[in-house]
């Protein structure tokens, strides 16, 4: 796995490149780092103004009502495409193509696949070409037809042929990542967050009736729109006691509260409560993280325990079982990267049981296609009604 150091800018004068090159080594720097990396556009203002006029003309970045520089729109779809690009060949249809499913209807239509007509097939999904060549091949099994009216030909039921169609299960995703201050470490978060980014313009591109959420939990759990996603980064961690008890008040929260702990059970109400209101065919939870649960919530009090507590993850575990009696698919990712830890594949082997959804353990590098593989697969769980 490729290292990257980020620091401060020595001074040393560059050739400029093209601005979507450099908004691409920009970005790598800011899914790696997060927003502070933006901060340099401010120096570059100053000492290389042709360089940041390029990107802003390019239309990749903006000044916010502050001043601060941020990635507009367009720049945001740049960073998302290029992270599922990282992912996949795109090229590769058979790896990025539409799912199929068992269920057939009036979905997306398929055009390079025909069918004979049934009963209840859309009219609208007409194989024109294929139906008159059908009709002009029985007329000429027919010289009595022929003969008797040369100008018409007839075309019966048996003549038809549509476009095959395949119906696509609208599905309400909730991507949960871990933003704990042990994702810092081997590159474990850009990893993640790459993915994330990647599913974001999966879900653009070919699945446009899905939705997907990404929220991020570390103490407590957070939504993340396209742009808060990108300029995200772990929570630095701020207590270094061996031993950790404590209860916040959420009604009264004290001035400083440590984040970098991994609130997995606030991550699965709130996604709960999001897909409650999602009145889609399919819904599904996928949980990336690197450490057992060290953080719940107990009514309105904020519970912090290191090492984790076995009553932490039996409240996490009834949480995700709540979940999955509401009818949601759950997967979960353990990332292993440093170390292998015994009780963090242990908690997500749990996790998948009282689900009955699926879990893995693996490094970062070899995560990306396992959640994309989770993803189309949590699509497929529709039942019949």
């Amino acid at each position: 796995m490729p290292t990257f150091e980020y620091s401060q800018w020595d001074g040393q004068a560059f050739t400029p490149q093209s601005a979507d090159k450099l908004f691409d080594e920009l970005s790598q720097y800011l899914v790696d780092y997060g927003e502070d990396v933006l901060d340099n556009l401010q120096r570059w203002e100053e000492d290389n103004p042709d360089i940041v006029d390029m990107l802003i003309k390019r239309g990749l970045v903006e000044k916010d009502e502050e001043g601060k520089y941020r990635v507009t729109p367009k720049g945001l779809r740049r960073i998302e495409n290029k992270a599922l690009e990282g992912l996949f060949d795109v090229r590769g249809k058979d790896k990025l193509g539409r799912h199929d499913t068992q269920f057939r209807g009036a979905g997306q239509t398929v055009h390079e696949e025909s069918k004979q007509y049934e009963f209840g097939d859309p009219v609208s999904n007409l194989n024109m070409h294929e139906t008159l060549k059908n009709a002009l091949q029985r007329r000429a099994e027919r010289p009595k037809q022929r003969t008797e009216h040369p100008e018409r030909v007839e075309i019966s039921e048996e003549d038809l042929v549509v476009y095959d169609t395949e119906y696509q299960t609208a599905c309400a995703t909730v991507v949960l990542l871990d933003m704990s201050g042990s994702m810092m470490r081997y590159g474990k978060f850009s990893a993640a967050k790459r993915v994330a980014l990647a599913l974001q313009a999966l879900v653009r591109s070919r699945y446009q009736q899905d939705s997907l959420q990404v929220v991020g939990f570390y103490t407590y759990a957070t939504p993340l729109n396209e742009r808060e996603l990108i300029n995200s980064a772990p929570k630095p961690v701020s207590i270094f006691d061996s031993r950790v008890n404590l209860r916040i008040d959420l009604d009264h929260p004290p001035r400083r509260v440590p984040e970098h702990f991994t609130n997995i059970h606030a991550s699965l109400q709130f996604a709960r409560r999001l897909l409650r209101r999602k009145p889609a065919a399919n819904r599904q939870i996928i949980v990336i993280t690197d450490g057992e649960p060290t953080a719940h919530v107990e009514g309105r009090q904020l519970v912090l325990t290191y090492p984790p507590s076995e009553k932490t993850a039996k409240i996490t575990l009834s949480e995700a079982r709540r979940c999955a009696n509401e009818g949601i698919h759950v997967s979960s990712f353990a990332l292993i990267e440093d170390y292998f830890y015994l009780g963090l594949v242990n908690f997500v082997e749990q996790m998948a049981q009282v689900t009955g959804g699926i879990s893995m353990t693996c490094n970062a590098d070899d995560m990306g296609n396992m959640v994309i593989d989770s993803f189309v697969g949590g699509r497929r769980k529709r039942s019949r009604v």
